[in-house]
């Protein structure tokens, strides 16, 4: 039967199959399962780093459980992995669900793997229901979407949406210090060289040009507490905030602690910390968010003053213009600050930035948008006060959508986590949580379907 051809309560009534979604999510979490949290058999956290050897194995269960769904595949120069079941027209681009099975260090079991196998159980439901949806419907795995091993977030999605120039990537680096990198003991690797390693170095261009799409959703947990305070069961993502992250180098002067006295001192490590709370005051005053994640101190010794700190700054807020005002604020105070401006004490410092990623605030389609909302309502009609259940949302994180909105229309659907918790082992989103966001995917794509075709 055709997607297109069914009725407004026939598409309501679509449901994924919690319990199969459950065993495909967690036997997907067999490669690079990480800390154990608890005693059940599912109640470990993941480790599975980007074109690693287990992230090679989930990409080829991947590419396995999607052909037997009648997918065709594609991969590209980044490795990102398209799967597309054909529909009725092949003159048209596919709607695309996507997601990444990458994770943090000390990860866990459903950042970004719950959007992937969301995108499989939708398959398998127009499979087994002989659904026949007019564009092609696909699934896409994009790589290193954590940038946890090679430090650009989002990096394959950014070069598909050709806003991230391909060398750039391919020469990217890996970091050193990640827990449990194959190569930590040996030169840090390049994305390339570690996509050849592990037989994912695609020959088809990556560009929304040669993979083209109609339009991508992605299921998500939310990352935040919103969802899970509020008793809220799905949010309808509408715009993603503005971040950019910064590499800032604190330059002063090595000296021994013991014989130099503090108005002799350019103490590269006493000006950071100055400069770290005052990043947290100036975004809090003008609600944004300012972290410090990465911080290094050299040369390191127990008894020599730090004459150099190099630390990450990442600047987040709901529009992009907010950014680059608490931007400003900060490269004056901190120049402030490693002049010894008031102090009277200690020696001057020098400041440099260099802005590594910009990641302007975002806005989805409203096309996309309207078949999430209609679809959320759908799926918990029949809970007690549905209207209660469904909210619309920014989203705090970056996401592969980010990207793909740049040139597709595109849109999100948050679930709750349990604490608001993620980028943790005990990052936990209930089946029951996990069946009804994939419901609403499931809905959406195929009213995106109807929608593309009966205009």
């Amino acid at each position: 039967m055709l997607t297109t051809e069914l009725s407004e309560a026939e598409i309501s009534a679509l449901r994924a199959n919690k319990d199969r979604l459950a065993k495909d999510l967690h036997h997907s979490c067999q490669w690079g399962y990480g800390i154990r949290w608890g005693d059940g058999p599912t109640d470990t956290g993941m480790q599975r780093l980007t074109l690693s050897e287990e992230d090679k194995s989930v990409r080829d269960w991947f590419i396995k459980t999607t052909k037997a769904l009648k997918c065709n595949i594609t991969i590209d120069e980044m490795g990102n992995i398209f799967a597309v079941r054909p529909g009725r027209r092949k003159d048209v681009p596919p709607t695309f669900i996507g997601s990444h099975l990458d994770t943090q260090p000390t990860g866990g079991r459903y950042d970004g793997i719950l959007g992937v196998l969301s995108g499989i159980e939708t398959l398998k439901v127009i499979e087994e229901m002989g659904l026949e949806t007019e564009g092609g419907i696909g699934v896409v795995n994009w790589t290193n979407e954590e940038g946890a091993r090679f430090p650009i977030s989002m990096i394959s999605s950014g070069v598909w949406a050709e806003c991230i120039p391909l060398a750039r990537a391919h020469g990217l680096k890996e970091v050193p210090t990640v827990a449990s990198l194959p190569t930590a003991s040996s030169a840090p690797e390049s994305m390339k060289s570690a996509l050849e390693k592990i037989g994912y170095l695609g020959d088809v261009p990556c560009s929304y040009k040669a993979t083209p799409m109609a339009a991508h959703f992605e299921l998500h947990i939310e990352q935040g507490p919103h969802l899970i305070s509020e008793g809220q069961r799905v949010g309808v993502v509408t715009a993603v905030q503005a971040y950019r992250w910064y590499r800032v180098n604190v330059i002063g002067r090595d000296t021994h602690t013991g014989t130099t006295a503090f108005q002799h001192r350019a103490d590269a490590l006493y000006a950071f910390a100055q400069m770290m709370v005052r990043a947290r005051e100036v975004a809090a005053a003008h609600g944004c968010l300012a972290s410090v994640g990465i911080v290094e101190a050299k040369p390191g010794s127990v008894n020599t003053v730090p004459g150099l700190v190099s630390f990450s700054l990442d600047i987040r807020g709901p529009e992009t213009e907010l950014v680059t005002t608490v931007e400003e604020k900060l490269r004056k105070d901190f120049d402030a600050i490693a002049a010894k401006e008031g102090e009277g004490i200690g020696k001057p410092c020098r400041v440099e930035w260099t802005v590594e990623f910009d990641s302007p605030a975002v806005k989805f389609h409203p096309d996309c948008i309207d078949c999430v909302q209609q679809s959320a309502e759908a799926v918990v009609a029949d809970a007690p006060e549905p209207k209660t259940l469904v909210r619309t949302i920014m989203s705090g994180a970056g996401h592969d959508s980010v990207f793909t909105s740049k040139r597709v229309p595109t849109s999100m659907v948050f679930v709750p986590c349990k604490d608001g918790l993620s980028h943790h082992p005990e990052e936990f989103c209930s089946a029951d949580d996990c069946a009804t966001g994939t419901s609403v995917i499931l809905q959406a794509v195929i009213r995106y379907d109807r929608k593309r075709f009966s205009s």
